[in-house]
């Protein structure tokens, strides 16, 4: 076996690669880690969901594997270094969900400045009217430098919203602020300025509850929040804090780690925090883009060819083609989510 698929591609890029190498579709080895590591022991790649780790030990009973794929952007589920000793090449889609990522941030503060509209949405429709706000004219704290925060600062400028904004990694003099045309100010004057802040912080463990009591102190009150970081990056006690003395209004996550809102946790009752299961990356477009992407760099990597050398290389941006037949734009046959 060649390839190993765990994770969702498009039928067409399954298709290519199955035209070029021995490819197997087996996402139900994704729960059984026996299986999984049998498997393993002849892959030379394999495409894996968010959820699987790579450690020593995975790698230690795959001893053919030359390249492994993943469809989402973040390392923190990948030993690397053990990746890099065994000469295991690791291969992302870093920008195939930039856009997807960016307009659900987008639509998730449309929502919280609206906030009727989820009463609506959950069945109500005689819902009571709530007053909103306007995006043109407000401020928004972008927080966080990723390249989400680059398309949704074009957004928003567009909307005519006031961006400021902060990043531990990013000094204020870099010429990035003013090519999105974001003003620089410190985390506290982020806090105190912003009538909503939207997180995408490239999450590293060193900025786990980064977000803390003492940084929300310093909230607007009445501020609303969106985020596609990783939710460690909140300390549950501080954001609680703040969702309940309405510092925070509202704030909508897309993604949490187990036991982040759970029983146990102090947002466990904090009906004005929202979190949808990882919904920013799963668009048919963003899916098209990784599939095609992941698909030629797994060959090229499994080959031995230099990337763009004899044959089409797949830009992360390339343009997609118009749907000319059901299959082309259908759902993947699978979705492990």
């Amino acid at each position: 076996m060649d390839i190993l698929l765990l994770d969702a591609m498009v039928p067409e890029a399954v298709a290519w690669l199955e035209s070029r190498h021995q490819v197997a579709t087996r996402p139900e080895l994704a729960e059984d880690s026996r299986a999984l590591r049998s498997a393993m022991y002849k892959v030379r790649g394999v495409v894996l969901p968010r959820k699987l780790v790579i450690t020593q030990e995975f790698l230690d009973f795959s001893p053919k594997l030359k390249v492994v794929a993943r469809m989402h952007a973040g390392t923190d589920n990948t030993d690397l270094e053990a990746c890099r000793e065994r000469g295991v090449k690791v291969i992302q889609a870093l920008t195939a969900n930039v856009r997807s990522n960016a307009e659900y941030l987008l639509g998730a503060l449309l929502m919280l400045y609206r906030r009727g509209m989820f009463d609506a949405l959950a069945g109500q429709r005689h819902a009571s009217v709530h007053l909103g706000r306007e995006l043109y004219g407000s401020v928004v704290g972008i927080l966080g430098l990723g390249p989400t925060a680059h398309a949704l600062a074009q957004m928003l400028a567009q909307l005519g919203v006031r961006l400021i904004g902060y990043d531990p990694a990013v000094h204020h003099t870099a010429p990035v602020w003013d090519k999105l045309r974001i003003q620089p100010v410190g985390l506290a004057d982020l806090m105190a300025q912003s009538d909503a802040v939207s997180a995408q912080i490239m999450y590293a463990s060193r900025y786990r509850h980064f977000i803390n009591a003492k940084v929300l102190a310093a909230c607007k009150p009445g501020q609303v929040w969106v985020g596609s970081s990783r939710s460690a990056l909140f300390e549950p006690e501080g954001l609680a804090a703040a969702l309940k003395d309405g510092r925070i209004s509202a704030c909508l996550l897309d993604g949490a780690e187990q036991g982040f809102a759970s029983k146990e946790s102090p947002l466990h009752d904090c009906d004005n925090l929202f979190i949808t299961p990882r919904l920013g990356s799963h668009t048919l477009e963003a899916r098209l883009r990784a599939s095609w992407y992941v698909a030629h760099r797994l060959h090229e990597a499994i080959s031995a060819r230099a990337p763009g050398e004899g044959g089409f290389s797949a830009p992360m941006d390339l343009e997609l083609p118009s749907p000319g037949s059901p299959s082309q734009w259908g759902e993947p046959e699978f979705i492990i989510r």
